[in-house]
């Protein structure tokens, strides 16, 4: 079943799910079976937005001063072990309780940036 005729996926906007991570970090954990955000020790959870529009607003208002490149992870909902938990009343910022299995990822892209660090688009 392609995503287009999943409802689950169709009723998120933009139709994907994505998290934005700094690329040396993701890349610290190339080998790793499971991958754990910075914060994840701290917050328990991994952070993901539903929508490109959303993540971009997401990475500028968060992310912006954070000079490192960063990459986003596009996940297959259907393939996370971890619990996923739609906690924010839009339904539009998933966690994910529990280390991410990188089998869920299903592409890494790069974040476009602008030299001022704002983000505006996924290449």
């Amino acid at each position: 079943m392609t995503e287009a005729h999943d409802p689950a996926v169709a009723t998120r906007p933009g139709g994907q799910t994505y998290h934005l991570a700094p690329e040396p970090v993701w890349a610290a954990q190339a080998d790793a079976p499971e991958y754990r955000p910075e914060a994840y020790a701290a917050d328990g959870f991994i952070h993901f937005t539903d929508g490109e529009v959303n993540l971009l607003s997401v990475a500028n208002t968060f992310y912006q001063s954070d000079p490192r490149p960063h990459v986003v992870l596009v996940l297959n909902l259907g393939r996370v072990t971890a619990p996923i938990k739609y906690e924010d009343p839009d339904g539009i910022y998933p966690h994910i309780y529990g280390p991410l299995n990188r089998d869920a990822v299903a592409e890494v892209r790069h974040a476009v940036r602008l030299a001022n660090g704002s983000f505006v688009g996924i290449a």
